[in-house]
């Protein structure tokens, strides 16, 4: 075992420096990860999600052996969960301990820190052993070996056994005696720490004295409190007695921690640091445990997806549906099987409002992306190439722009994403150009999608323009003639009997089918209304 390195998110020391330059990693953007809905399903507080993305299929195996061994060992994501807000603590130790370098408060947070590793170290190592031998993931045995071999070592628990005494002799501190020299118009000319005690001082108050049926004074008798104690002295005058008092203290402290730190010093940072370089992994295998967990409690299907080569820039899906959604409602989530393959990677997706384009259009998305993670996906069974990135460009409302309007921030962002895709990336439209009439809106759609064609990329095009899946031979043409080898086809939205089935269907769009549909389910035919005119 490496002796040094440790990831539970990469199986080697050269796929995490590359993951750190940024190697196969796709381009998911925060806010593709935040459209697709990912972060309502993963909410991260150290981390953000762009950063755990990969294409390397090495990467993604050896997560997906770790997310199976936290669905099959719920004590093992409770273990983990325990140590986030210890590591964090740490973490803000360090920053106050930053902060404060120079003054007493500073060798108490050492102190401080320490203790929180030890407890770290030793949950983790008792919560270990009686899985140690049920795990099977190379992350968590690697883990499980690197926390035994600290917490076994003579050093860690001498380590303990010093901090135990040191730490009892700073926790038993209840008072200080101080002193204070008066000039000759009994003005204070200086002050000091004159005692450290095990005792507080008693108030001094006159019911507090018969209470102790004792009326002599004593060294730990108070006959006046300092003002800057009082409750109405100012934030200022209390925050300067403390700083001149830890001052003090950390000097009464100081030769006896600082001999101590600056041996145990170098050994804790070296042993917390890999603990605290691993908090963002170990909070991404928590979140992302807890929803498949979610997930499979309500009785959806999950798989380990298999990997195809990128260059096969392919996606078969069966039993697909929304994971970010299906957590939202109680309804039975309607699942669809979805494929791109060499007789389409572009798809024009049409169909009636509401009757699941965005949904699909999300879901393929969602599938993708949680593939890449190393998580288990939204679907029965699932083959896929990765992706060396997915672009979204969903609907904003009416964010119109001074300088360009709608329509023409539109067509920028609609530029700028196919001036970043390549021929492995997964173009996601849902309502694009709805800022303008369907004549218009249909003609820029079709030099989009001929371009996208030529790049060779994935792309689903969700739309209400029904004229744009019509021309569909022609747009298969003008990418054949430009030079791209990707076909374009068409999926449809189902309407069944009047009623939306939200079920996806490779086949042509029937404009006039829908709105049949809809106006029998309203009483709106002609057949209907003349009945009712003339009932």
């Amino acid at each position: 075992m490496d002796s040094v390195f440790l990831s539970l998110l990469y199986p080697d020391q050269t796929r995490a420096a590359a993951a750190l330059q940024k190697e196969n990693r796709p381009d998911i953007s925060e806010t593709v990860c935040t459209e697709l809905g990912l972060y309502r399903m993963l909410p991260l507080n150290g981390a953000a999600l762009s950063d755990f993305f990969t294409t390397d299929p090495e990467v993604i195996a050896y997560r997906q052996e770790i997310f199976e061994d936290l669905m099959r060992l719920p004590e093992l994501a409770a273990l983990l969960q325990d140590s986030i807000p210890i590591l964090s603590d740490i973490l803000e130790l360090r920053r106050m301990d930053e902060e404060y370098e120079t003054s007493g408060e500073s060798y108490l947070y050492s102190i401080t820190e320490i203790e929180l590793y030890i407890s770290c170290v030793d949950g983790l190592a008792r919560g270990s052993l009686p899985l140690r031998d049920k795990v099977t993931s190379r992350a968590f045995l690697r883990l499980f070996d690197r926390i035994a071999e600290l917490s076994e070592s003579e050093y860690y628990k001498e380590l303990n056994r010093q901090l135990g005494q040191l730490s009892s002799r700073i926790r038993e501190v209840k008072s200080v005696t101080i002193g204070v020299n008066l000039d000759q118009r009994l003005r204070p000319c200086s002050a000091g720490v004159i005692s450290v005690n095990a005792e507080p001082f008693k108030s001094g108050e006159l019911l507090d004295r018969i209470l102790r049926m004792s009326f002599r004074n004593d060294s730990f008798t108070c006959i006046a409190n300092l003002l800057p104690f009082d409750k109405s002295q100012s934030e200022n005058r209390r925050d300067a007695l403390n700083h001149a008092f830890y001052n003090a203290l950390g000097d009464v402290f100081r030769s006896s921690v600082r001999a101590w730190r600056k041996i145990v010093g170098h050994y804790v940072l070296e042993n917390t640091d890999f603990l605290l370089r691993i908090l963002p992994e170990i909070e991404f295998l928590v979140r992302g445990a807890a929803l498949l967990r979610s997930l499979h409690a309500r009785g959806l299907p999950l798989c380990r997806p298999t990997l195809a080569p990128i260059g096969k820039k392919m996606l078969h899906a069966v039993g697909l549906y929304n994971p970010d959604v299906a957590l939202q409602v109680t309804d039975t989530m309607v699942e669809n099987e979805f494929d791109f393959d060499d007789n389409g990677r572009i798809f024009i997706l049409t169909g009636p409002n509401r009757g699941g384009k965005s949904v699909i259009t999300c879901a393929v998305g969602q599938l993708q992306a949680m593939a890449q993670l190393g998580l288990s996906v939204p679907a029965r069974e699932a083959e896929l190439s990765p992706v060396d990135g997915i672009f979204t460009h969903f609907p904003e409302g009416a964010e119109d722009t001074i300088d360009k309007g709608r329509l023409g921030e539109e067509c920028a962002r609609l530029r700028e994403i196919f001036d970043h895709v390549t021929g492995d990336s997964l173009v996601l439209l849902d309502e694009s150009l709805s800022s303008t009439g369907a004549y218009e809106a249909s003609y820029i759609a079709a030099e989009i999608l001929c371009g996208f064609g030529l790049v060779g990329c994935r792309c689903i095009f969700s739309t209400h323009l029904h004229e744009l899946a019509a021309s569909l031979d022609d747009i298969n043409a003008r990418i054949r003639e430009a030079g791209g080898t990707a076909r374009a086809d068409t999926l449809v939205a189902g309407m069944e009997e009047g009623e939306r089935s939200y079920r996806i269907r490779r086949t042509k769009p029937d404009g006039k089918s829908y709105a049949r549909d809809i106006a029998n389910r309203y009483g709106l035919s002609l057949e209907e209304l003349t009945r009712r005119r003339n009932g």
